[in-house]
């Protein structure tokens, strides 16, 4: 699969626009934009090849290679950046392969699996690996559905319980990561100029590079079939070792992501 988004969009994608958001071609280029969000409302603007299918026939599934070249019209958030700061990316954003587990409503449909490139600004505070931060511009593998996870439960709930009364994170944060099946890195690029981003997604490995520079080596990422996503939005969650879990939409001025181009292909 290839698309370069030099006339128009490809009848390939779903297509989704919602709350203002907008998708275009500009300059050879697919532009998913908004011109501003209100926190009361959700603001999406994404391509997708898995909404018209059953999750048993989405597209995707090792071994593969992925290949994308991307920018975002405002810089990425960082460690010390606040929801204050009006000009870095505001909401999520990125491109990958997922199960869709929520709804476009935010409903919970099953446990999350992911193999991408994933980025989410404050007030997004998802800390499902200890030492990294809960936002920022990431890869990103997340694998829930599988049975090692299942011991893991209980021990969850009780570190999360013992970090609200004692404030102590440490502990719930490794037994989180064990749960969710996380692993990332934050990205040591600008988001906002021009770079090729890549994955390789094996059955007993994934592999991120950005401009052929390695950043992350996963064992054992998810083998059940995905589908592709690009989007911009303007959601946020939080998930904390202390057991904090919200969600919400965040306000932002006029943003966009583009991608020039998708490639796609089975090894």
């Amino acid at each position: 699969m290839f698309d370069d988004f030099t006339q128009s969009i490809n009848q390939y994608w779903t297509q989704t626009s919602i709350g203002g958001g907008k998708l275009r071609i500009v300059d050879s280029a697919l532009r998913m934009e908004f011109p501003s969000a209100q926190s009361e409302q959700y603001v999406d603007a994404q391509i997708d090849d898995y909404s018209r299918l059953a999750r048993s026939a989405f597209p995707w599934r090792p071994p593969l290679r992925m290949e994308v070249r991307a920018r975002s019209s405002l810089p990425a958030a960082v460690a010390n950046s606040t929801v204050e700061i009006a000009r870095i990316l505001c909401g999520t954003a990125g491109f990958g392969f997922w199960n869709y587990p929520f709804s476009l409503r935010g409903d919970i449909l099953m446990l999350p699996e992911s193999i991408w490139f994933f980025y989410a600004s404050p007030p997004s505070n998802m800390a499902l690996v200890p030492d990294v931060p809960g936002w920022g511009w990431k890869a990103q593998v997340v694998h829930s559905m599988r049975f090692s996870a299942l011991p893991a439960t209980i021990p969850t709930a009780l570190t999360v319980a013992w970090a609200r009364m004692t404030g102590t994170t440490q502990p719930a944060a490794r037994w989180v990561q064990k749960l969710s099946g996380a692993h990332e890195a934050l990205l040591p690029v600008e988001m906002d100029s021009w770079h090729t981003y890549s994955l390789e997604w094996h059955y007993t490995r994934a592999c991120f590079w950005v401009d052929d520079i390695l950043v992350l080596i996963v064992p054992e990422p998810p083998t059940r079939p995905l589908g592709f996503v690009a989007w911009l939005d303007n959601q946020y969650a939080v998930a904390t070792p202390r057991g904090t879990i919200r969600f919400g939409f965040a306000a932002s001025g006029p943003q966009w992501f583009e991608i020039d181009s998708v490639r796609i292909e089975h090894l």
